[in-house]
């Protein structure tokens, strides 16, 4: 029922920045939380960031202060801002929907945008 696109990925120098967007179709929105996830070669998928549907967020240790989640209900988008990015930081990045679903939930996934940090 619901579908994710994310864009935004690139090429960027250490310490540049990048912005992240997820658009998402089908189901509320607004009822869903949402989250940035990334896997980097030979790495298992890690959260980054995550914001829930009442706005609280949780970012990994590895990005805080450096990257910013936020949505926004209106054009059922959310946003990953990405400061002083790291070589470390090079990774395939996923957006990722929580969606309730009677008792239980369910996640949703995006196809994944590349980021590439050059030292």
């Amino acid at each position: 029922q619901v579908q994710l696109v994310e864009s935004g990925g690139g090429l960027v120098q250490a310490g540049g920045s990048l912005r992240l967007s997820c658009a998402a179709s089908g189901g509320i929105f607004s009822r869903n939380a949402m989250g940035w996830y990334r896997q980097a070669p030979g790495k298992q998928r890690q959260l980054v960031a995550r914001i829930t549907s009442v706005g609280s967020t949780n970012y990994a240790d590895s990005v805080k202060g450096r990257f910013t989640i936020s949505r926004d209900n209106g054009k059922m988008t959310v946003y990953l801002q990405m400061n002083s990015l790291k070589p470390e930081d090079t990774a395939v990045y996923y957006c990722n929907a929580d969606v309730p679903y009677g008792t239980s939930r369910a996640n949703y996934w995006g196809q994944g945008t590349q980021v590439t940090v050059s030292s």
